[in-house]
């Protein structure tokens, strides 16, 4: 599809979302009235930015279905975040939307190099969390043979995947080096197993680690982008050929980048807060949605009609500021995996030491028996952070397993300041 015959579908389908959302969400309804304009204001793609943001916090106040755009009796199934720091937001999805869904989780699968005959192992948890299913789905659109993992049972994965011998793997990054861990502790090298192409999702994770998974695991790491409220996996895909970021699906979904204080719209190139707005959802149509995921949009590569969104480096929400300093955690990451005496295996422990905050980066070492290498360790990662963050951490480098492994999403930020 070349760029003029995308720009008018997506213009078609931006002006039945507007008119779908505005005719059936009381939400949109309120907040178009606020803002004075109706869906036939929009004449172009560039009169989206007069239109509502959405945030999650839209959502939470809507909890539990009153975003929900079409009748009960047609909504065919229903996803839900874990809600640990508020209300859970709720999504919905008709049999259309399902099938659109998993059609476009099997052109990601295809993107990043898999088959119709290929044994695809899901290590995404299964439930309402939208990863497991949605992976699940389109991989047996695309023709896969699925193994339905989910999350958890990490030695029984290992033999599975021993056993079994699948092409594709799918799961968080963090998990994977989980995984990664258990093959060796078996005494099974990784390297040797029949996977392919693993394709990581869910959470940050920087080139560093990309490395890290592939040369342990001797296989493609591609970044796959999604999130339950804008659909679940499959929103963007990174592609094999190229390996530069993930391609955003813009026949279903338009990305906007904004500046998250200001809101105004950022040139393309420029990293922001990722805004999605969906072009083809029945059950849940999301309009302008603030991810808090930063990013930059690039021009398309491998799908050259298709915008590119850089690696997600973090998310405002998770921005750490220590001493007037920003930082995130994809920065101390990138750090660790710079220093081969590390695994990359961490925690940021935020603490307060009267009217200051402190941050303490809890990692374990490879190996490392002495005192005074963990000492020596420690010092080098902290003069590494100072030099590339500006900013002065503390360090404890701890023995090979002391930290919690993942089973899914990694809580990397442990907050033990008092209120």
């Amino acid at each position: 599809m070349d760029v003029e015959t995308l720009q008018a579908l997506q213009l078609r389908r931006l002006q039945w979302t507007l008119r779908h959302a505005y005719a059936n969400v009381p939400f949109y309804t309120k907040r178009f009235d606020e803002l004075g304009v109706v869906p036939e204001d929009c004449r172009s793609l560039s009169d989206l930015v007069h239109f509502p943001l959405t945030t999650k916090q839209d959502l939470r106040d809507n909890y539990p279905f009153g975003m929900f755009a079409v009748p009960s009796e047609r909504i065919a199934r229903v996803h839900a975040s874990s809600g640990t720091t508020g209300e859970p937001t709720v999504v919905a999805y008709t049999e259309e939307d399902l099938s659109t869904w998993a059609g476009l989780v099997a052109r990601s699968i295809r993107a990043a190099g898999g088959r119709p005959g290929h044994k695809v192992h899901i290590s995404y948890g299964y439930g309402l969390f939208t990863g497991g299913l949605g992976a699940h789905y389109g991989a047996e659109r695309l023709g896969c043979t699925v193994i339905p993992a989910s999350g958890g049972m990490t030695a029984r994965q290992v033999k599975i995947i021993d056993d079994f011998r699948p092409d594709v793997i799918m799961a968080t990054p963090s998990y994977m080096l989980t995984l990664i861990d258990e093959f060796e502790r078996q005494g099974i090298d990784p390297r040797a197993s029949s996977l392919k192409v693993g394709i990581f999702g869910a959470e940050p994770w920087s080139e560093a680690m990309r490395h890290e998974i592939e040369e342990r695991m001797g296989i493609e790491a591609l970044d796959t982008y999604g999130l339950s409220e804008v659909m679940g996996p499959g929103v963007a895909q990174e592609c094999l050929e190229t390996k530069d970021g993930p391609h955003v699906w813009e026949d279903h979904f338009i990305p906007e980048v904004i500046d998250p204080v200001t809101m105004a719209a950022v040139p393309d190139g420029t990293r922001g807060e990722l805004v999605f707005t969906s072009l083809t959802k029945q059950a849940f149509p999301i309009i302008r949605y603030r991810t808090r995921d930063l990013s930059a949009l690039l021009p398309g590569t491998a799908r050259p009609s298709f915008h590119r969104i850089a690696r997600v480096s973090g998310r405002s929400d998770d921005m750490i500021v220590l001493r007037g300093v920003n930082l995130f955690p994809s920065q101390i990451e990138e750090a660790i995996l710079c220093n081969d005496q590390l695994s990359p295996h961490y925690q940021l422990v935020r603490r307060r030491n009267g009217r200051m905050d402190t941050l303490t980066v809890r990692v374990e070492g490879k190996d490392i028996e002495s005192v005074e290498a963990q000492s020596h360790a420690a010092r080098s990662l902290q003069a590494n952070i100072k030099d590339s963050v500006g900013v002065t951490v503390d360090v404890d480098v701890l023995p090979k397993h002391s930290l919690r492994r993942s089973e899914g999403k990694i809580q990397r930020i442990v907050d033990e300041r008092s209120n």
